[in-house]
């Protein structure tokens, strides 16, 4: 299964605010769902989706396993766990969260625990998230014919990690950005907000319509009702290549990288 196009990230909202979110998304048309086991809110979001109604065969969910589960036995034991949560029988992707290059548990280890995961039916289709070029060659050559369904990164118009992208692009890796809005900062964007106001847009959906043009699935996330409707209009927005190219100009490198913890990071390209 392809992974979405567009769907709802659910990092930091817990307890009764991920219910109202997920709910909401639900309710306006999303159908793909992104959590993690380091998110603390799995629980939360199965209670919603086994009282929403909707088929479980068209939501796509995603978790990730975080770093403190790799090895063998515990990836496998925890996805088990996040399942239970979800109270689901089979995700549609789990993604190995960080790298963690400095770790005891070396990728071989994970990844294959991670292809075994599959193997045993626990998830339909597996992925990484915050991986570098090395780590995918690396993640390649451990998984052999098991394909990567997404590296999951950090793109926004500041940072756009072309060097990354331009490798997934050429091996057909699929790419999922995540923080796409930058955390909020592209709402007060010039020329972002004046891109916007030529389509009778908002900044957060020409961001959006940015990273969507390239190919790459989006998962943004918001407390507010309004703004999850408004993000997925993001989907029929057409940016002209000048203003793709103006957007481009919004380049900041590394010195805009949001995430980036220093125990689980890759040396980044």
């Amino acid at each position: 299964m392809t992974v979405p196009a567009f769907g709802l990230g659910t990092f930091r909202l817990k307890d009764d605010v991920v219910r109202r979110v997920v709910a909401d998304a639900l309710e306006l048309g999303y159908r793909a769902i992104d959590t993690a086991q380091g998110y603390d809110n799995e629980g939360e979001i199965g209670e919603v989706l086994s009282q929403s109604g909707v088929p479980r065969e068209q939501v796509y969910l995603t978790t990730k396993i975080k770093p403190a589960h790799y090895r063998r036995q515990t990836l496998l034991d925890s996805l088990r766990e996040s399942l239970e949560k979800l109270r689901v029988e089979q995700v549609d992707l789990t993604l190995i969260h960080w790298p963690v290059p400095k770790g005891e548990v070396r990728p071989e280890e994970y990844l294959a625990a991670l292809a075994e995961a599959r193997e045993l039916g626990l998830t339909r289709n597996l992925g990484v998230s915050n991986f570098n070029i090395a780590g995918l060659k690396q993640a390649r050559e451990v998984l052999g014919g098991v394909p990567i369904a997404t590296n999951q990164v950090e793109i926004h118009p500041y940072l756009q990690n072309r060097t990354l992208v331009d490798f997934a692009h050429r091996e057909g890796i699929h790419l999922t950005s995540y923080m796409t809005l930058a955390v909020g900062k592209v709402m007060n964007d010039e020329v972002l907000g004046d891109i916007a106001r030529a389509h009778g847009a908002t900044p957060a959906q020409v961001a959006l319509a940015w990273a969507l043009r390239q190919g790459h699935s989006v998962i943004p996330s918001s407390t507010k009702r309004e703004n999850l409707a408004s993000n997925l209009k993001a989907q029929t927005l057409e940016l002209t290549d000048e203003e793709m190219a103006r957007i481009g100009g919004l380049e900041q490198g590394e010195t805009a990288r949001i995430a980036n913890p220093e125990s689980a990071r890759p040396d980044w390209d």
